[in-house]
């Protein structure tokens, strides 16, 4: 499904990286993202092998896959950026939690409705970052 949602994106729009989960670990994703110019964020498998660097995709995971066995599973997530793909999945839950379906049929009005729960979350958000203060 990755490549045919790349392909959706227009050639000229330049993409920057590519999240995705462990699933994602497959020689036609990875190659679809360095055919874009991309820079894949993918956890390798636990149990991955290197792969014939013969495409620029294979080589890319195989340096992931070095980089994960160097550093280790949770260092390489974050030092990779992978542990942002949590928070927008978690984010994601929120939003659903304020309700599956939009009541609005109506396109604009459907628009408002998500802007509202997107309000909605902010300010909870909002309310739990705390303050710091410096003391001298």
């Amino acid at each position: 499904m990755l490549p045919h949602l790349l392909n959706q994106i227009p050639q000229d729009q330049e993409i920057g990286s590519v999240t995705a989960d462990g699933a994602y670990d497959t020689r036609r994703c990875h190659n679809a993202i360095a055919d874009r110019g991309a820079s894949a964020v993918i956890p390798p498998r636990k149990n991955a092998q290197p792969w014939e660097p013969t495409t620029a995709g294979a080589i890319a995971r195989n340096d992931a896959l070095r980089a994960s066995k160097c550093l280790g599973r949770a260092l390489w997530r974050n030092w990779s950026g992978y542990h942002r793909r949590s928070r927008v999945e978690t984010k994601m839950h929120c939003v659903k939690l304020l309700g599956q379906r939009l009541m609005a049929r109506d396109f604009d009005r459907q628009v408002a409705e998500v802007q509202v729960r997107i309000a909605i979350l902010n300010g909870y958000t909002a309310l739990g970052i705390p303050v710091t203060k410096a003391v001298a």
